[in-house]
């Protein structure tokens, strides 16, 4: 009999969930004679039962359109909201994965939808999933769909930004997305020639930014662009909240990382509007006229890059292939130019920060580019 397949997009909308989509559909139909569900909004359309059967015609025309084709939902199976009440519906999934005779089920998404997926195939289900996340942050992967046009963006916006920073002599601050990782932040800010980076693995010291900046208007440059991930923190705060993230991995009772877990929020609340306040500070310091800049969601729209439709389509054609094998409970993963199959277990809980000897760090050390934290190499 021919295998049917279930595929929902869970979590924030990213470039280059519709070719992650068409190439699963296409593979999967084309090849292997397959019939492909997609499931409207998320696993709240999987609870809700609203599905869209999915052929060569509504597959067709889609590889270059941002968004999802089939909506999207935060919403958790465990812990979903039900005529205001907060309810346990995985059940419900679990019913209707079964009413719909699927031979698996598909979900595109990051570090949530992993979580929820996961919560499902212990409950049975067969899961496979794809990375997609513009913050890059997805454990076992080497980049997430949507990551790139993510960083193309904002790199763009980098280039523009040195046009008015030039002209009025100002310090502009931009701000990314990137969560809790800095690898949007540092990527764009290489790339755009930033000339301070800030990220969440390097809390920042702000009389050193002071300093880098002082030293270039005495230098003759009159301008500077300040890139700051929006999950960057001051050294003190920073400390505190990689104490607290230590104190929760290192939990052993579950109250005890529920209370790590209230802390970190609480920090993280705190700490909203760090961005703005830096611009103040750094314009009351230096004297400069300062402008930020939130880019926000502008990051995650539109069309998906050249690479990210062919990360899509690799990862799409992958998971039709591993169906067809039966290998279920893993994510898809992308290594170099290939593809592997990662437990989803090795996956489930974990973030890829960037590490503090990453490449892009060198560089960005290696040009002079401030860091918050007074290390360079030049």
């Amino acid at each position: 009999m021919n295998k049917s397949v279930g595929v929902l997009t869970a979590g924030g909308d990213s470039p280059g969930l519709n070719a992650a989509i068409r190439a699963l559909g296409k593979a999967a139909i084309g090849a292997m004679n397959m019939n492909i569900i997609g499931f409207r909004d998320g696993f709240r359309g999987l609870v809700e039962n609203r599905i869209v059967r999915l052929d060569k015609q509504n597959l067709s025309g889609i590889l270059t359109l941002g968004g999802t084709i089939l909506g999207t939902s935060r919403d958790k199976p465990h812990r979903m909201n039900i005529g205001g009440k907060s309810l346990d519906m995985t059940d419900v999934i679990v019913e209707n994965y079964h009413k719909h005779h699927l031979d698996a089920l598909v979900c595109i998404g990051g570090g949530g939808t992993h979580k929820n997926a996961y919560r499902l195939l212990e409950k049975g289900l067969n899961i496979i999933t794809l990375p997609k996340t513009i913050d890059n942050d997805l454990e076992g992967s080497d980049t997430t769909i949507g990551f790139d046009t993510a960083l193309s963006i904002a790199t763009e916006s980098i280039d523009r930004l040195h046009s008015t920073a030039h002209s009025h002599h100002r310090i502009i601050v931009l701000e990314v997305m990137g969560h809790n990782t800095g690898w949007l932040a540092l990527g764009a800010g290489v790339s755009g020639g930033a000339d301070v980076i800030l990220i969440p693995e390097i809390p920042y010291d702000i009389k050193i930014i002071e300093k880098s900046i002082l030293r270039r208007s005495r230098g003759g440059k009159n301008f500077s662009i300040v890139v700051v991930a929006e999950g960057a923190l001051p050294r003190k705060e920073g400390e505190k909240l990689a104490a607290l993230v230590q104190k929760k991995r290192g939990a052993k009772s579950k109250d005890e990382k529920e209370q790590a877990s209230k802390e970190i929020q609480m920090l993280e609340r705190e700490s909203a509007g760090h961005t703005m306040r830096l611009a103040h500070q750094l314009e009351e310091r230096t004297g400069l006229e300062s402008r930020l800049t939130i880019l926000g969601h502008l990051q995650r729209g539109g069309a998906p890059t050249a690479a990210d439709r062919l990360l899509a389509t690799r990862l799409g054609t992958a998971c039709a292939s591993f169906i067809q094998e039966g290998r279920y409970g893993i994510m898809v993963a992308s290594r170099g130019q290939g593809v592997e199959a990662i437990p989803l277990a090795d996956v489930v809980g974990k973030r890829k920060v960037v590490p503090l000897d990453h490449p892009w760090i060198e560089s960005a050390r290696g040009v002079g580019t401030c860091l918050g934290d007074g290390q360079t190499l030049v």
